[in-house]
């Protein structure tokens, strides 16, 4: 490209700017292409570096476990499914087992002040939850102290305890009221990194049990915190076929309705998923951009159409074959180009907007992620659309013969 002739460039960006409403147009088809590919990638892009930051937090020596299929995790939290309290005694009796955390959720109302929201009230055993939960995963007060087990004390999310979630800021040392009992809110978090988890409020798993009816003694996960020494997929694995002998036990009961997973495995199974919805947005909007390419190749057939007279002219003073060829290439590559650069630049705002707005009504932070690789591969894949789509046009105009193209408007 550097050996081409500087005045090939001048007659590509003279052409361009003279039909500059159709170059516009040819340019906007790739840029909603590229706009497509940047939002959506750089979306979930980020996404998936939040949750396996979120993995990474909970250190390699913890499992969870989780009631439903590993196929229907998602039955956790809405298909109302629990693990039993002769589960829990039964990973507890798992060798390399050190801690285990039984936690129970629920959607309440908690009323502070003169104010009333819904929160997500998450039961945790202090006894042992707390020595846990700080020293192995970076749970951490902003303001107060840990709440006593079996007290009517509370521990609330940092966005509970700003001022535009009750109207008023939340402090250590108030009181608030959860189905119909008083409690005392004791500490407040820093922040988790999870909306949903700055949004919860924490308190002892007994008193969940009183204030919720639900005193059976199951629980809607647990958390295992595996014994030094101990291979963690070893102790996974354990666990696992423990529970299984327990279901078959059951009358009437068969396949696996639990989900045993490690932080690696969690976070194998995140990148599978986004890893698939990334291909399926690099595909739907590589058709964008290729119809974008289409649009640039009517473009370019209409301008040598119309410039057949200008050809001829090139080509009578000794313009060659490859060099009409190289002007027509170079207008659809910037064209091509620009439509990238106008992608990148609107996708990328567009995704930082939703992610500003995402963060204050998610349930997760967002975050907008658009890596140097994707912009440089971005801006290359565009040019290259350009070139390509403009090849044919170019071909045709190289094979106009001097003396046609002259008589063309004759």
């Amino acid at each position: 490209m550097s050996n081409l002739p500087k005045e090939y460039f001048k007659i590509a960006i003279r052409n361009i700017r003279s039909r500059k409403l159709r170059s516009w147009l040819t340019v906007f088809g790739i840029v909603v292409g590229v706009f497509l590919v940047v939002t959506l990638i750089s979306l979930s892009g980020g996404v998936k570096n939040a949750i396996l930051k979120q993995l990474n937090a909970l250190g390699g020596d913890v499992i969870f476990v989780l009631p439903g299929a590993i196929d229907n995790p998602m039955m956790t939290f809405l298909g109302g499914q629990e693990l039993s309290e002769k589960d829990i005694r039964t990973i507890k009796k798992v060798e390399g087992v050190d801690i285990i955390l039984p936690m129970s959720y629920k959607s309440k109302i908690m009323r502070y002040k003169e104010e009333q929201k819904s929160v997500f009230l998450t039961g945790i055993p202090w006894d042992e939850g707390i020595e846990v939960l700080s020293n192995f995963q970076g749970w951490s007060l902003a303001e107060g102290s840990w709440p006593r087990p079996g007290k009517r004390e509370l521990i609330i999310g940092s966005v509970v305890a700003k001022e535009d979630f009750f109207g008023k800021r939340v402090k250590a040392g108030d009181e608030a009221s959860i189905g119909g009992k008083t409690f005392k809110i004791v500490g407040i978090l820093n922040s988790l990194g999870s909306k949903s988890d700055d949004t919860a409020v924490y308190l002892d798993r007994k008193i969940f049990q009183q204030i919720t009816g639900e005193r059976e003694g199951g629980a809607q996960s647990i958390m295992v915190k595996v014994e030094e020494g101990f291979s963690v997929d070893k102790v996974a694995k354990d666990i696992e076929e423990e529970l299984e002998k327990v279901r078959k036990r059951k009358r009437g009961e068969g396949g696996s309705d639990f989900s045993v997973l490690t932080s690696e495995k969690m976070g194998g199974i995140v990148g599978q998923i986004m890893g698939l919805i990334e291909l399926v947005v690099v595909i739907l909007a590589g058709i964008a951009i290729l119809v974008g390419g289409i649009g640039i190749m009517n473009s370019m057939f209409t301008a040598v159409r119309e410039r057949t007279r200008e050809i001829g002219v090139l080509k009578a003073i000794g313009a060659k074959n490859s060099g009409v060829i190289s002007i027509i290439l170079i207008e659809s590559g910037i064209i091509g180009l620009a439509g990238g650069v106008g992608g990148i630049a609107l996708g990328f705002m567009v995704a930082k907007l939703i992610e500003i707005y995402g963060n204050t009504q998610a349930s997760f932070y967002l975050e907008a992620y658009l890596p140097i690789s994707l912009i440089v591969f971005t801006l290359a894949f565009s040019f290259l659309i350009g070139c390509f789509a403009g090849y044919i046009p170019a071909r045709q105009a190289a094979k106009l013969k001097p003396t046609e193209a002259l008589r063309a408007y004759d």
